[in-house]
């Protein structure tokens, strides 16, 4: 086994501290890697705290996980010592299914494997995520980085990255489309960077007057305070696509009057309650609320090549491993341009 150092919360209602725990030693597929760099997304925050559901406790969050190749088992033959690699919100699925048939781990239908409050697909051996300082990974849910980005910048790409991504793909969102991205954070900045890149008109919809620098100069081509009455009156039917991040209670009702006929809101953030849907706001103009989780592995792969060639990468604030905590309240209140990425040298 490997000795393994970590930060962890113990249950729902202490704050994160150093804990020790054990990895599976290197098995003939397997990657370890050492951990450089973890993203901090918001979820690590909604899984610590039970939001979503009971947690698997003493919990090691973050799966937005870059490093560096220390060992491989002897029938690896994607990776060698000294490779760049990453891992991000899954480490294993049942491979068997029509889903990871289709290259679509993330939707397993017998339930996949997350980095980090999981199960192995063993379903008893829990998973421990990136604020640690080495990690073992099946080489097929490891993933190549290129050499080229600022590699703590590449790691926020591993969930906020294709979470995004992945959507603008699946509707083949582009020119000639008008997309509104709700929210600018995490999420938001990177479906702002990739919308502009796949050449669509793009709005940023958003609460605070004092984004829309910041949206502009991320490529934003117009910008929408969605508390000022006006503006959302001569926003209504403009939309072909709505790319909703949004992790906090909001009024779905009044963003789906946004979008033309046929248009679709996709949902990639979690509230963390049920949102109420008049189906009045479906039925006129024939639109589709939809979700999307992040992508598959081969998606993911084609989404971080994708970046490189493009120099695409998020834009962070590096943190210390001791200001999780603070860096977890800066985030609950926006403050945060626009992720954290924990420097895993100061574990």
């Amino acid at each position: 086994m490997i000795k393994t150092k970590a930060y962890a919360a113990q249950n729902e209602h202490t704050p994160l501290a150093p804990w020790t725990f054990e990895r599976r030693d290197v098995g003939p597929h397997d990657v370890q890697f050492d951990i450089l760099f973890c993203g901090v997304c918001h979820s690590d925050l909604h899984q610590i705290k039970n939001d979503w559901f009971p947690g698997i406790f003493p919990m090691v969050p973050g799966h937005e996980i870059v490093g560096r190749v220390v060992k491989v088992g002897d029938h690896v033959k994607q990776f060698k010592v000294g490779d760049l690699a990453g891992t991000g919100c899954m480490v294993d699925s049942c491979r068997v299914c029509e889903n990871c048939k289709q290259d679509l781990e993330q939707y397993c239908l017998n339930g996949n494997s997350q980095t980090y409050n999981g199960l192995e697909q063993d379903k008893k051996t829990p998973t421990y995520g990136g604020y640690s300082n080495t990690i073992v990974v099946n080489e097929d849910f490891v993933l190549h980085i290129s050499e080229k980005l600022n590699l703590a910048a590449v790691a926020p790409l591993l969930c906020a990255g294709i979470t995004t991504y992945s959507p603008l793909r699946h509707w083949k969102v582009g020119k000639g489309h008008k997309l509104a991205v709700l929210g600018l954070g995490g999420l938001g900045h990177m479906a702002v960077k990739f919308g502009v890149a796949f050449g669509a008109d793009v709005t940023v919809l958003s609460t605070s007057p004092g984004k829309e620098a910041d949206a502009k100069k991320l490529g934003a081509h117009h910008f929408v305070v969605t508390t000022d009455p006006e503006q959302i009156k001569a926003a209504r039917g403009t939309f072909d696509f709505i790319l909703d991040t949004v992790s906090a209670e909001h009024d779905f009702n009044m963003y789906l009057s946004l979008l033309r006929t046929n248009g679709v809101h996709i949902c990639v953030g979690v509230p963390p309650k049920p949102a109420e849907i008049t189906a009045f706001s479906l039925l006129g103009g024939r639109k589709s609320l939809a979700g999307s989780g992040i992508g598959g592995i081969a998606e993911t792969q084609e989404m971080l090549d994708y970046c490189a060639e493009n120099n695409i990468v998020s834009d962070i604030e590096m943190i210390d491993i001791k200001d999780i905590q603070t860096a977890y309240d800066r985030m609950l209140k926006g403050d945060v341009r626009y992720r954290f990425v924990i420097d895993m040298a100061t574990l």
